[in-house]
C-alpha cells in the first residue's frame, strides 16, 4: 500500500484505517459488534443489553447490514422472529474486539492510577 493512499478522509475501500473508521463510525457500532460476538441475538435483547433507544438501534443494524457485518434472520413463525448474528467478515472482527477489551482495561487502570496520584 502506498503512503498517499492513507492521507484523505475520502479513501474508503482503500485505506485499511479510513475503511474502517467509516465502517465503525455509529456511536453504538463496536458494542453492537460486541453483542453479537457472544452469539445470535434478538432485536429487543440487544436494546436492553445497550439501553438504546429503538431508532438508534435499528438505524445502526441496518448500516451493519448493509455494510456486510451483520446478517439479519427473519424466521417464518407467528409472530415473526428475527435474529441478529455476526456475518464471517463480523466474525473475524472478534480478535479486534478482543484488543478493544485489553486496550480499554490497560486504560481504565491508567485512569484509576492517575486518580490516586491526584489525591
Amino acid at each position: 500500500m502506498k503512503k498517499q493512499e492513507c492521507e484523505k478522509a475520502n479513501q474508503f475501500g482503500m485505506c485499511p484505517y479510513v475503511t474502517a473508521q467509516q465502517l465503525l463510525a455509529g456511536k453504538w457500532a463496536i458494542l453492537i459488534l460486541q453483542k453479537l460476538a457472544d452469539g445470535p441475538k434478538r432485536f429487543n435483547q440487544l436494546q436492553k443489553q445497550i439501553a438504546i433507544t429503538h431508532a438508534t438501534l435499528s438505524n445502526q443494524l441496518k448500516t451493519l447490514e448493509t455494510e456486510g457485518l451483520v446478517h439479519r434472520e427473519v424466521f417464518a413463525e407467528v409472530p415473526p422472529r428475527v435474529e441478529y448474528s455476526l456475518t464471517p467478515i463480523g466474525e473475524a472482527f472478534r480478535p479486534v474486539l478482543d484488543s478493544i477489551k485489553t486496550w480499554g482495561e490497560q486504560y481504565i487502570a491508567y485512569l484509576h492510577q492517575k486518580n490516586e496520584k491526584a489525591l
